[in-house]
């Protein structure tokens, strides 16, 4: 008997990575464009980010998430909808160490999760980090993630602990520990990004093994480690995530012409492993539990 494989597509993220390629979703309508598309080629889950429609750059409007989330819906599409609640917790020192260089600033709590309460996705990312990302500090307190966690927990979303690196994950489990999510918990190994854990299968490893008993995984790869840390995902008994948040490419100097391809190829690595895709009602049933 096969087991089911939960595919993550996560769409566009955050990044300034619309100018390296013109497949990456902006608009509302493209993302949802990308998500129907990604649903057909084998992803049970989307992760959204929303971006400004003008600009390309990340936005944290929650009319965005709105039209995105409502096009999705009207589809009439089963898969599920993972919304980001990263944005806001960049930090980046400027002359003054005391000040957020960054125009918006860091946002709160109650900021950050406005769009899930409003919303109500089947699933949200928490990211259980505060690390050196990319050229500023990414911030997340433990006080200010119990807060959105309580929130998250009280709208009937279901949380995805993004976790970078083995302290993360310690964190991660203590807050399962003290009752602070809904079993079971659900996992995301977030591999390869500057200053986390490496694209390794030693750091998947150490990482599956912090995730508590009776848990739930999945794991991805940056760049060019995407579709190696797909197969030793599947492989070491979790879920796998793609899309061009994480990779725009299909091979060296060959971009991915949206996400589906990204899908599609993760997907027949887990057919090829002697797995299967999990449809969005048996991804459903997984994270409950069943």
């Amino acid at each position: 008997m096969t087991r089911p494989i939960i595919i993550t597509a996560a769409l566009t993220g955050g990044a300034d990575s619309t100018g390296a390629s013109p497949h990456v979703p902006i608009t509302p309508a493209q993302l949802a464009s990308e998500a129907l598309a990604a649903r057909a080629a084998g992803a049970a889950i989307v992760h959204i980010h929303v971006r400004n429609p003008e600009t390309g750059k990340p936005s944290r409007d929650v009319a965005l998430y709105r039209e995105t989330v409502k096009r999705i819906r009207d589809a009439g599409s089963d898969v599920l909808i993972n919304l980001t609640t990263g944005p806001g917790a960049s930090f980046a020192p400027g002359e003054d160490p005391n000040v957020n260089a960054r125009a918006r600033g860091m946002a709160t709590p109650e900021e950050r999760v406005a769009h899930v309460l409003e919303l109500r996705p089947d699933i949200c990312s928490l990211d259980i980090a505060t690390m050196n990302f990319g050229p500023t500090a990414f911030v997340n307190t433990p006080a200010h993630l119990a807060a959105m966690a309580e929130m998250i927990r009280a709208a009937g979303v279901k949380p995805e602990l993004e976790v970078f690196d083995l302290g993360h994950a310690a964190l991660a489990a203590d807050m399962v520990k003290r009752g602070l999510f809904e079993a079971p918990p659900w996992f995301q190994l977030c591999l390869g990004i500057a200053w986390g854990a490496p694209a390794t299968t030693e750091a998947m490893l150490a990482l599956k093994q912090m995730v508590p008993a009776g848990g739930i995984w999945s794991a991805f790869g940056i760049s060019r480690a995407q579709f190696p840390m797909v197969a030793q995902a599947v492989i070491l008994g979790g879920h796998v995530r793609v899309g061009l948040e994480d990779n725009l490419y299909m091979a060296r100097g060959v971009l991915a012409e949206g996400n589906a391809p990204l899908v599609a190829r993760a997907r027949r690595i887990v057919e090829e492993l002697g797995e299967h895709v999990a449809t969005p009602a048996e991804a459903r049933a997984i994270l409950k539990g069943g």
